[in-house]
Order: C-alpha cells, then structure tokens, then sequence
C-alpha cells in the first residue's frame, strides 16, 4: 500500500524527485512518531482518502511555491515531536487540506474518524477563511478573534507548527514582501501565544526568524558577534560559576546554577532600547540560580545566596529587583542583581528557589505581558491551564487539554469593515449597532449593509468574522422604531440624542411657522393668551402642541382663528366690568407731613440715625439698581427696585408712602443678592459650563441653583451674590455666550 501511494504522488504534476525522496523520508519519521498515538487501521484511511481524492490534482502550491502535502506533513512532524498532541488534532491537521481544497466531504471524515476530528479541521478552516478578510493582524481584537473561531485549543497548536514550518521553509524565497508579512505576523500573534503556552523553543526561533526576515543585516550583524563571542563567553560563564558554586556548596545550600544566552531577538530589542551597539549589551547572557529548600526557608536561602555573590563580586545598587519582599501582581517571585564579575563585565544574577522557578516557567507570571505585551487576565488565566494541561503528561492531563474549548469571548463577537480594521461588539449587535459604533453620523444616516456580500436589513445580527459594509442614504434620519433594533448603550445614546435634536428642529420650525402666520395676518401676539389657548386645546406640554403642528395634525389657520376668539372673549370681559364713579371715590388719608418734601432723598448706605432700612425680597435690588423706599405699617422702609412687579401697584395705591432713595457712593465690598432665569436646550454639560463661569468671576459667588428640564429644553433659577449691577450686566453677557443658552434675564 505504501509503495502504491507513492507512486501515485510521484505522478502528481507538482511533485519534484527531491519532494517525492522527501515526502517518503516524513512517512516513515511521521509514522514512528505517532506509532503510539494513531491506529494503524486509521492511518489506512488516511491512504484511502490521499489515493482518492489527489489523483483530483487539485491542491496547488501556496505563495511561496511550497508543496501542500509535503508541507501538512511538515506540520504534523513538528506537531509530534515539538508540542504535546492527540490523535484528533494530528488526523485533522493531515486531512484539513483534502478536505478545504480537495472536496473531501466532511461527512465522510465524520463517519470514520469521529466528531472530535471534524470539529478541528472546521476550526482550521474557520481560521482559513478569516485570514481572506485582510484583516488587521496588529490589533488585540484581532489575537481575540483568532482563539474565537479556533474554539478548540488544538486548533492553535496546529496554527503554531504551520507558522513554523512556513518561517523555516521560505528563509529562500523570492517573495519578499509575503515573507516579511508572515515575518510581522509571527512575531506579534504568535511568538507571543508560544510563550504563555510554555513552548519558548518555539516562540524564540519564532522571533529569530522574524527578526532575519524583516531585519536581515542587523540579524546576522548579531548573529555573527555572537558566534565570535562564544568560545569566551562559556569561558567566562564557567570562570564566574566555579567560585560562586564553590562558596554556595560550603554554606549548605542545595541547588543548581545554569547559565543561558538572550536570544538574538532579545539582545535586537535591548540595543533599540539602550541606544547603543552590540559591544553596549553588556548583560548577554544570565546566571540563574535556583535553590531547593523549604517552602518557609525561601527568602532566607534566597538572601544567603545573595549576600555569598555579593561578598564575591561588587554589585550594582541601581539594579537590585527585590521581588521576595513585594511579589509582582502576577505573582513573580525572585531577586535580580547585577555585579562585576571577573574582567570587570556586569553580570546579571537571579537568585529563586524550585518553587518560584516552577511559577514563573508555568506562566503564573505572564512572563510576556510583564515585558510590555498586554493582555486581558481572563486570557492568561485560560492560557495559563491550558499549559498546565500542555505539560502534564499523564493521560488525564491530555484528557483535559482534549476537553479544553475557548469560551472567554462568548459574550463579543468581531465584525470587519471593507478595509480590513476589526470592531469589538456586544453579542447579538445589529448592523445598527455596528453603523453607530464607528460613528454617530454614519449610523444617522444607515439604511442597510451588505454582510459578506449580501444586502441586509438594519436589524441583521451580526456573529464574528462577518465582513460588513454600511449603505448609507442623505436622506435617512432616525426613527423612534431603530431603539428596539440596537442593544449597545452607545447606539441607543445616540439614537435617543439625534431624535431630541430632530424634535427641537421641528418645534423651533412650528414656532416659527405660528409667529409668521400672526404676522401675515397682522394679530398682535400674547404670550399669555396662547398658553391659555394650548392648554384648552388639551396639550399639558408646550413641545407636544408644536409637535401637533409639525406633523400637520394641527392646521395653523384653525388655531389663529381660535386665538382670536379667545382674545376677543377676554377683551369683552373686561369691558363688562363696572367702574366705581369719582364722586364716591374716598381719597385716602394725607401723606404724613415728613415724607411730603419732594426734595428729600433715602440715601441707602449711609448710617442715618433712627431710620430702619431693608432690602425687599420681591424684586432683590443691588447696587446700582434705580430703586425707591416704601414706608412699611411697623415703620421701617423696604428698598425696591423702580422696575419691581409690584411698583406700579405700590404708587397708585399707596403714593403717600414712596420715598425717594438713591444708593451710597461706593458699594464698599458689599454683597448683594440676585436671581436670574436662565433658558436653553439641555445638552449635556450645559449646567457645568454655567456653574464654571460664575465660579470664575471674582467678587460673584453662587448661592443656589435649581434646574427643570422637559422635552430637550431646560429652566434654570440661579441665586448669587454679587456687588453692584456692573458686574450683573457682565455676567449675563457671559452666560449668554454659552452654547445651548438662548436667554438670560434677571428675575
């Protein structure tokens, strides 16, 4: 059988004599690796589907011009040998290609290698197709997208080991700029990935690769100094070791010291971020040691340690990382120092115990986000398991990892635009949601989408990785339905804020409508008699009678006639009043001889002796005000403003009792008490840009506000106290400035 499929392949167009000896040399490798894991019953029907369904000659060659079938078994030896894995995950990595581009019916894949396989090759196809979107791969929504559609942990397994097999395969290729994508895409997503899930062979060959692919010069430039550094850098590790280990073994101390060099990616990024070349990276390599003791002897043993290395060797103050007394948040526990080893060359030294060495190799301390890769701590937790499943190699352990499904971004899903940017969503958004989640003016004007090519309406759901391009129409405004369409806060926010701009347009349009008509028709208008008029007509609510005539409901005509009734009812009853005759008109008593000079003048601040002055309540005149003096029945005298509401009233009935006054020269610091009405749309931070104002002016200080609001507009009474009505005109030509503010005056 194996010689048949073999010479089945070598009659495939796209196989080359160095394929075909290579393709022979994976089958037998592939076959020992999984001897323990693979039936040999299904690696028959593995044959069965690649005689059947390759004679199709369908599998092309990727970007690179690298071959499918030797490539997925690249991949599955990788899987084998370098990450712990199942036989579903290496049947459905074998298949995965026969059954996306060869029309492998999954049904059949079902039927004889079970659900477990179909579900893993639908993940990588899931991922397949996302890749097509174009998407952003630099973005975190992205990374959460990716382990989204994976669902089952395995799939990411076998995403790593064809990332690196592809960085391994085109270090020849002459597509440049397809290597240096894959190059970026490494080292962002997956580098990263690899090193929570515990494979760091994988994720710095990752990063190496990355780095020679997108920074070749500077990659060998390092590479190169390396190599020639080697023979005396192991010389010097061993020279530092030896006394150190030495003194260590002496105090009775139980341990082991190992000595490992950065990686070239690691000292690439150390010289970006010192600014200095090669020879200025002076921490190329670290001592660790790592002590065996007593959980309740740690720190002790770790500072033993401490203090033998730095009896030997002078340390550096400015680097000492104490993590022993305050762990990291993430729970990383050590203590980093750096001496002068021999030669005078600074040596890093990280002293832990098994324990801490164990936490922080287990990920526990997140080891890449600590180094500025961010990340969400639900994510690390899940990771984090999974690698404690990776590295458990019991049966229960894989069992686990076999179990392990992605549920961390139930609750999200992740939707492209047309120019490959990705958007986070709550689950079960609509294209509404979407449209006003890039911006409220597109959501304004949204009158569909097409998703993934097909046109939908605005209260399509959408699910991850749909591919949505919003139709949009100058004509369309908000409608009150769209607050049942949405469920982000945001879009129903703005859909409530646009259809309150839209009512006070069609209001101030009605208004305006009403006041032209009177005009035309030559009808004075009074204020009084039109609210006496809406509220007969049944409106509890002004906005809603300008709504009635926006929506034509009310005709502008029928409600002027009914004005001028109303009007003229009212005049007719005021005519039938009866007026008293002169005759039997009782004059009232004289003004008091001491307030009949008309040159006498109430100067008000000035100490006049037996005279009690007040300031009336009714009006609040401060300095400044034309005011006149009322003598009360007790005797004292209330200061009123000439404009008061009751002045009129106070003169013709009680003439005898108003008495000039005029006020001091100088207000001399005094604080006055003043109310002013303030009107205009209720936006939001209108009451804040008011209150900011007063707040400023120096010698105004407010005293109290009280605020009403209905239908999009807002009534403000403001108290202050302020010294003269300078200062008062001032600050109402301030307030008015505001935007939103249409009038201000004082009460």
């Amino acid at each position: 059988m194996r010689q048949k499929i073999f010479g089945l392949m070598k009659n495939i167009g796209f196989y080359t004599p160095e394929e075909a000896k290579l393709q022979r040399i994976l089958y037998k490798r592939l076959r020992r690796l999984t001897e323990d894991v693979v039936k040999p019953e299904e690696w028959k029907a593995l044959k069965s589907f690649c005689i059947q369904h390759l004679n199709e000659n369908v599998l092309g060659r990727d970007l690179f011009g690298l071959n499918p079938v030797i490539k997925v078994m690249q991949n599955a030896c990788i899987l084998a040998e370098e990450i712990v894995v199942n036989r579903a995950s290496l049947i459905a990595l074998l298949l995965q290609e026969l059954v996306e581009h060869a029309n492998l019916p999954i049904e059949e894949v079902e039927k004889v290698h079970g659900k477990e396989v179909v579900s893993i090759i639908q993940g990588i196809v899931r991922i397949h197709q996302l890749y097509q979107k174009s998407p952003s791969i630099e973005s975190e929504n992205f990374r959460k997208l990716l382990l989204t559609f994976a669902e089952d942990m395995r799939v990411i397994f076998i995403m790593l080991a064809d990332r690196v097999n592809v960085m391994r395969q085109i270090k020849d290729s002459e597509n440049d700029e397809a290597r240096k994508q894959v190059a970026n895409e490494a080292a962002y997503l997956y580098a990263p990935l690899a090193h929570k899930l515990g494979l760091y062979k994988i994720k710095s060959e990752l990063e190496d690769l990355s780095l020679k692919y997108t920074e070749k010069e500077m990659y060998y430039h390092i590479k190169d100094k390396l190599n020639e550094t080697k023979a005396s850098r192991d010389k010097y590790i061993s020279e530092f070791i030896a006394p150190v280990e030495q003194k260590l073994k002496e105090s009775g101390l139980h341990f082991h010291i190992k000595g490992r060099t950065k990686s070239i990616h690691s000292i690439y990024q150390k010289m970006k971020k010192q600014k200095c070349p090669f020879e200025g990276v002076y921490d190329l390599f670290a001592i660790r040691v790592i002590i065996d003791t007593d959980i309740k002897k740690e720190k002790q043993a770790c500072w033993q340690a401490y203090s033998i290395v730095t009896d030997m060797y002078q340390p550096n103050p400015k680097r000492l990382r104490d993590w022993l007394s305050v762990p990291k948040s993430n729970g990383y526990e050590s203590l980093h120092i750096t001496v002068m080893g021999p030669g005078n060359k600074w040596v890093e030294v990280q002293i832990r115990t098994e324990r801490m060495d164990e936490v922080a190799e287990k990920g526990l301390a997140a080891h890449w986000r600590y180094k500025g890769v961010k990340g969400e701590s639900g994510l690390d937790d899940w990771l984090a398991s999974v690698r404690e499943a990776l590295e458990n190699n019991d049966s229960n352990g894989l069992e686990v990892m076999d179990q392990l499904k992605i549920d961390q971004y139930e609750n999200e899903v992740f939707v492209f635009t047309p120019k490959g940017d990705l958007f986070k969503l709550t689950k079960g958004s609509t294209v509404l949601d979407f449209a006003f989640h890039i911006h409220s003016g597109l959501g304004c004007k949204c009158t569909g989408a097409k998703v993934n090519g097909k046109n939908v309406q605005l209260k399509q759901v959408l699910n991850s990785g749909d591919l949505v391009e919003i139709m949009t129409s100058n004509a369309q405004t908000p409608k009150h339905d769209w607050l049942k369409m949405v469920v982000t806060s945001k879009a129903r926010t703005k859909i409530k804020q646009a259809l309150k701009e839209i009512d006070a347009r069609q209001h101030q349009f009605a208004k305006e409508t009403l006041e032209r008509k009177f005009k035309n028709r030559k009808i004075e208008y009074d204020e009084s008699i039109m609210m006496r008029l809406i509220k007969r007509m049944g409106y509890k609510i002004v906005t809603d009678f300008y709504q009635a005539i926006a929506n034509e409901t009310l005709d502008v005509n029928n409600i002027l006639d009914r004005y001028l009734e109303l009007q003229k009812r009212e005049n007719e009853q005021h005519e039938d009043v009866v007026y008293r005759s002169a005759e039997n008109y009782n004059l009232q008593q004289a003004m008091p001889e001491e307030f009949n000079v008309k040159d006498d003048v109430l100067v008000i601040g000035q100490d006049l002796k037996g005279l009690d002055f007040k300031l009336s309540k009714c009006c609040n005149p401060i300095y400044g005000d034309d005011v006149f003096g009322f003598v009360s029945v007790t005797g004292g005298i209330k200061i009123h403003r000439t404009d008061c509401p009751n002045a009129n009233e106070l003169k013709q009935r009680f003439g005898y009792r108003i008495v000039k006054a005029r006020w001091a020269g100088k207000s001399k610091g005094k604080e006055y008490a003043a109310t002013l009405r303030v009107v205009g749309h209720d936006d939001i931070g209108i009451v804040n840009n008011i209150t900011s104002i007063i707040s400023k002016e120096m010698g105004i200080s407010l005293r109290s506000i009280n605020i009403n609001s209905n239908d999009g507009l807002f009534s403000g009474i403001l108290t202050i106290q302020i010294g003269d009505t300078g200062r008062l005109e001032a600050l109402i030509k301030k307030l008015r400035t505001i935007k939103g503010v249409k009038q201000v005056t004082r009460s």
